[in-house]
Parts: C-alpha cells; structure tokens; sequence
C-alpha cells in the first residue's frame, strides 16, 4: 500500500481544531461568505478567524475569490473527499458488506 501525501497530514491537523471544523460546517451551509459573515455568532476574535481561515486556505480547503470589494471564502471539499477515499471508504466496506449479508439473510429467513 503506498503512503498517503504529506498534504493529508496538513489537511487532518487543519480539521483537527474545532473552531476551523465550525467554519467548514457553515460554508457548507451557505457558501460564499464574507469574513464579517462567518465571525457572526462566534466567541472568537475576527483576528482569530482570519488565522483559521488562512490555515484552511493553506491546505486549500476553503478557496477565497473577490467580488468587488467582498473577499468570498467558499468550501473546497476536494482535499476531504481524498481522506473519505483513502482513509474512510477502506473502512467501512467491511460493515457494508456484512449488514448487506446480514439484510439477505434476514429476507430469506422471512421467505
């Protein structure tokens, strides 16, 4: 099996702080925010913001675009859908396959 990236170590220690988790789950929610935006209803400072935005950046989870004088931050699920598929996926066919055995074996014991 090969070694997966280094990038994968960036992009789990980037998703490893709860805060940067949080600005994900509302990009998903509504993409395209605004720094002003995603500070909303959060107990963190706009500076602080700012630096969990720039480590999402760097690990090219989040993808920041002008418009106008607006600077829009938009989630970049690519980097996640690599660990699903490297890391989760491998996983869970396992139980996948065993609850799908499970379900036929059930069906037939009703026939």
């Amino acid at each position: 099996m090969s070694k997966p990236p280094a990038d994968f170590d960036l992009v789990f220690k980037a998703l490893a702080d709860a805060t940067r988790r949080e600005l994900l789950d509302r990009l998903h929610a509504e993409n395209g925010q605004t720094l002003g935006q995603l500070c909303q209803g959060l107990a963190t400072t706009r500076q602080a913001i700012t630096k969990h935005l720039g480590v999402l950046e760097q690990v090219n989870l989040v993808v920041t675009v002008w418009h106008g004088r607006e600077k829009l931050h938009y989630l970049n699920p690519v980097p996640i859908d690599q660990i699903a598929r490297r890391w989760v996926h491998k996983f869970e066919a396992g139980r996948v396959r065993l609850l799908n055995d499970l379900k036929e074996q059930l069906e037939q014991e009703e026939s």
